[in-house]
């Protein structure tokens, strides 16, 4: 009788397991920290940006709640001179539960280079359990190409 029990309970693992892993195959790796939708992608500064982040990944297939969303215009490191400096858009606390993010803000006007390639950079800052239990902040992140007319 022991060995059924056994038996039973190591199957319903294997198919725990698989579930688990079913779901974060159909969740891209990157998907883990946000889906990001960026509209509309060719900007100038003081145009309106609308930034809109699907969490669903992440939070139900990875257990990254978010603590914090920051959101900046960056350089790509390989097309960066040195001096282009992320510019911060906006750092947003979502609701406990919530998996998602939305909002509106304007292109700053900064110091943007012609023909330079950005990046809309959503960083997902969240908690995990340190070495003795206590929580740690990290951060993952994606991006989304922009055009700025200069």
């Amino acid at each position: 009788m022991k060995f059924a029990i056994s038996a039973a309970l190591l199957s319903l693992t294997g198919v725990v397991s698989a579930t688990s892993i079913a779901s974060r195959q159909g969740c891209p790796q990157a998907s883990r920290f946000g889906n990001i939708i960026v509209s509309p992608t060719t900007v100038s500064a003081g145009d309106s940006i609308n930034i809109s982040v699907d969490l669903t990944c992440g939070v139900k297939n990875f257990g990254i709640v978010p603590q914090f969303l920051d959101y900046s215009i960056e350089v790509p490191a390989a097309s960066n001179n040195g001096f282009q400096q992320p510019i911060i858009l906006a750092r947003r606390a979502i609701p406990a539960g919530s998996l998602s993010d939305s909002f509106t803000t304007t292109i700053p006007h900064g110091f943007f280079v012609a023909n330079s390639n950005y990046n809309i950079v959503l960083s997902n800052i969240y908690n995990i359990n340190g070495t003795d239990g206590s929580p740690v902040l990290v951060r993952g992140g994606v991006l989304e190409p922009i055009t700025i007319n200069v």
